[in-house]
């Protein structure tokens, strides 16, 4: 198992995975999972001469989780990225993010492209701040069962979830996966009301994920619960409200988009337009991967081809 570090930066303590040496090159997770998610690419890319750095982000696994809802809002995120670049003691810093962690590293480079020199998100798409906020976005499309909108009461997803934490992982990472079959099935849209009616408990675990893999993870949401990392949701509109400076401003240091086809984030009603709309709102972009029959956890069920796109990219402008 890799070896944890923990340091204070932006006024919490955060746990994370140092691996390699060189250039910095920062991980950040999504929802919900840990530091562990990046474990294929703290190994490759650090072999490959980078400093690899995955830390559990805000509210995660060993990182403290402030009890604020409003202490989870993008400014809080980034600023924690930020200060731990300075904590390890680095100037700069390439910024890597998947699912949640993607707008973060969007972000990041966006309000500091002195610090974060280069971006890859994973999953979702870059989309410039913009006129609407998502919550309001789906209610003028009379939306209502939108997972985002189930996650904004504080406590209701959390008590579904701790029913039983095991379980309810291995269906939330089995059904956003490239290896659903069932059709119709998925926890976009909830039309039981509840988060996990109409998602698939596998009968053995997709390749990508061992029962070790899952037995990690839940210990790590035994511990920490699940509060912190729903918290990001409950900050969507004041996000929004918070991005209105920099709305409709490209991202301009060297990006990279991965995805998988099969990753429902790219059914979202405006993931096609933000797709479209790369060559305005990523001038620097690199490549724009979507890999094939692989779903939402493209970095773990794809690790060999993330790996190839990353160190390519990664290497193509470090000296």
């Amino acid at each position: 198992m890799t070896e944890l570090k923990t340091l204070q930066a932006n006024h919490i303590h955060m746990r994370y995975a140092d691996v390699g040496s060189g250039p910095l090159v920062l991980f950040c997770h999504g929802w919900p999972e840990s530091w562990y998610s990046w474990r294929h690419q703290l190994e490759a890319v650090g072999a490959a001469g980078f400093r690899c750095v995955a830390p559990d982000m805000r509210g995660y696994g060993g990182t403290q989780a402030p009890e604020p809802i409003e202490h989870y809002t993008l400014h809080h995120l980034v600023g924690d990225m930020a200060e731990l670049v300075k904590a390890l003691g680095e100037t700069q810093a390439v910024i890597v993010g998947h699912d949640w962690g993607a707008p973060v590293a969007w972000h990041a480079a966006l309000w500091r492209p002195d610090l974060f020199t280069a971006v890859c998100g994973m999953s979702v798409p870059y989309a410039p701040p913009g006129y609407i906020d998502i919550l309001s976005a789906l209610e003028k499309l009379e939306i209502k069962d939108f997972y985002l909108q189930y996650f904004q009461k504080p406590g209701v997803a959390e008590a579904e979830l701790q029913q039983d934490i095991k379980g309810a992982l291995r269906r939330l990472y089995y059904t956003a996966s490239g290896d659903l079959e069932e059709k119709g099935k998925g926890f976009g849209r909830l039309p039981t009301g509840t988060l996990l009616g109409n998602t698939v408990d596998p009968q053995e675990l997709p390749k990508w994920l061992s029962e070790a893999d899952l037995d990690y993870y839940a210990g790590e949401f035994a511990r920490a619960g699940f509060r912190g990392g729903l918290n990001w949701y409950r900050n969507l509109r004041r996000n929004w409200e918070l991005g209105g400076p920099w709305r409709g401003q490209p991202v301009r240091v060297p990006s990279l988009f991965i995805a998988g086809s099969k990753d429902g984030v790219l059914r979202f009603p405006a993931a096609q337009s933000q797709l479209d709309a790369f060559p305005k709102t990523l001038p620097g972009l690199r490549g724009s991967h979507i890999l094939d029959g692989a779903g939402h956890w493209v970095q773990q069920e794809r690790p060999d081809e993330v790996n190839r796109l990353l160190i390519e990219f990664l290497k193509g402008f470090s000296s």
